[in-house]
């Protein structure tokens, strides 16, 4: 099996690494030392098109595919954001994909665009007691 990137996937880590080198050592000490969420870093990304990578075109996105989008969050987490870039955007590129597949159409209209631009931000949340983020460790289950 051939693991070497196409050209295609080649130029989405190009492109994105281009916009992570704005974003220096410094940036994502201070980032890990203060906290908060990295909005300048988010609004690179969207402004850039990136938070709609694997989200149809029909609705603002690039239509291009999870393992694209995988290129994509490696290259941020290579680029010294670590997780801490890589999760400012996960939930917003990978989370979405129940919406794509099972959403109304009425739905992906409203939800979608406003997320790839950057204008919405996704997320979930774990509340059930003694789970943390552990999310293995769920009772409660869909029935």
């Amino acid at each position: 099996m051939d693991f070497a990137l196409s050209a295609n996937q080649e130029s989405i880590r190009d492109a994105v690494a281009k916009i992570c080198a704005r974003f220096d050592d410094a940036y994502w000490l201070k980032k890990d030392k203060e906290g908060g969420f990295p909005a300048d870093f988010h609004r690179a990304l969207a402004d850039a098109g990136w938070l709609g990578i694997c989200i149809p075109e029909e609705y603002g996105g690039s239509g291009l595919g999870i393992s694209d989008a995988a290129i994509m969050m490696r290259t941020i987490a290579e680029s010294g954001a670590g997780m801490s870039g890589a999760s400012a955007v996960h939930m917003n590129v990978f989370g979405l994909n129940p919406v794509v597949v099972f959403g109304t159409p009425e739905q992906c209209r409203r939800m979608l665009p406003p997320i790839i631009s950057g204008g919405d931000k996704s997320c979930f949340a774990v509340t059930e007691p003694n789970t943390g983020l552990n999310t293995t460790q769920l009772k409660i289950r869909a029935a």
